[in-house]
């Protein structure tokens, strides 16, 4: 009975795990970048005055800062490989990895650009507009020297994987 109901949750915490809803989000005017599972954890790209970022992970209920940028005290050299040992077997494709890029959906996009020249902004003017016409996403040419991006991704766990495996 016990060895039941424990597998039953193993699976269905698999499941939730295959289908929790991974998040990419980029804003350039809020300063604010994060890639978050939902319910799950969140890792976030802070500026710090010390260091030049920091990273702000929160799982569950915890808090963690850690400095990627940090400087390490040297470790003890490990042995030389060989060269045929430092290839690695499991490589993606260029075609496989763009499968995966394409499995993400884009919840929110906001592109509102100025290219310091008024010549190349007269020409991006068009594409934008045709853009703006055939997508949900909004773009924007300004002269006034302002760049902003929004940018929302959304994925599961499970289309990734199934982009990957499917050929």
């Amino acid at each position: 009975m016990v060895l039941t109901i424990l597998l039953i949750l193993i699976f269905l915490m698999i499941i939730y795990l295959l289908l929790i809803p991974i998040t990419l989000y980029i804003d350039t005017t809020a300063n604010q970048y994060y890639i978050q599972l939902h319910g799950l954890l969140k890792a976030s790209i802070l500026e710090d005055k010390e260091e030049f970022l920091k990273i702000n992970l929160k799982v569950f209920f915890l808090n963690f800062y850690f400095y990627p940028l940090k400087k390490k005290a040297p470790r003890e050299k490990k042995k030389l490989r060989k060269k045929n040992e430092n290839k690695s077997k499991n490589r993606i494709s260029i075609r496989t990895g763009f499968r995966m890029l394409k499995s993400f959906k884009i919840k929110r996009l906001f592109l509102d650009i100025d290219t310091g020249s008024c010549i190349s902004n007269a020409k991006l003017y068009p594409v934008f507009s045709f853009l703006k016409y055939y997508t949900k996403a909004n773009f924007r040419i300004n002269f006034e020297g302002k760049n902003c991006l929004v940018l929302c991704l959304k994925n599961r766990p499970i289309y990734l994987i199934k982009s990957y495996i499917n050929f």
